[in-house]
């Protein structure tokens, strides 16, 4: 009995030494020390809603998303103006910018042609790179996939505490409505000038 319970105890403790080291090993691996959830992040109540339904079109939901940005002191982008700015020529001078708050995997599947990635999640991998583009934009889209994700939220609000809250715009509808309306996708890295075929 007592060689059977050592034995499970040693499988116990090799399996933990293993996941620990394929954890460290992993550029994705998650740091053990880290808060990732740390109180200054949180949204405001509303944020927690569960009336809204998955979906940019739905009215409940546009409604939800804009109360929420206005409580975190932002302003909301519906799709003509977040058009509007991508065709705008100073974006060609990065002073309109578009960051795109989901993770890599995403990003490099479609995004906004010239979007900066920000993955709040691992913020530190992107802020050095993108916060100085962000000092030199005059306005800034922050998106998602849309509709009830708290990305760009998250991501609005961490960029808040280094650049002026004016600057920033939150596009509701995400990559989601951006997809519908059958706009440019660019794939793989920023400044790719690889294109998603249109369907």
């Amino acid at each position: 009995m007592r060689h059977v319970l050592f034995e499970a105890l040693l499988v116990g403790v090799i399996g933990a030494v293993l996941a620990f080291a394929a954890n460290a090993l992993s550029p994705r691996g998650l740091r053990l020390a880290r808060d990732y959830f740390p109180p200054q992040t949180r949204l405001p109540s509303s944020a927690s809603s569960t009336n809204a339904v998955k979906g940019t079109n739905d009215l409940a939901t546009i409604e939800t998303l804009a109360a929420r940005i206005r409580e975190l002191g932002l302003h909301l982008a519906d799709s003509n103006k977040v058009e509007q700015l991508f065709r705008d020529p100073r974006r060609e001078q990065g002073l309109v910018l578009f960051i795109d708050s989901r993770n890599e995997e995403h990003y490099q599947e479609g995004h906004v042609p010239g979007a900066y990635l920000l993955d709040y999640y691992y913020k530190e991998n992107y802020l050095a790179t993108v916060l100085p583009a962000c000092n030199m934009a005059e306005e800034i889209v922050v998106y998602c996939n849309g509709g009830t994700c708290d990305d760009s939220l998250l991501t609005a609000n961490l960029l808040m505490s280094a650049i002026p809250k004016e600057k920033l715009l939150v596009y509701g509808g995400g990559m989601t409505e951006w997809l519908t309306n059958g706009l440019p996708v660019e794939i793989g890295e920023r400044n790719s000038g690889l294109f998603r075929a249109k369907k």
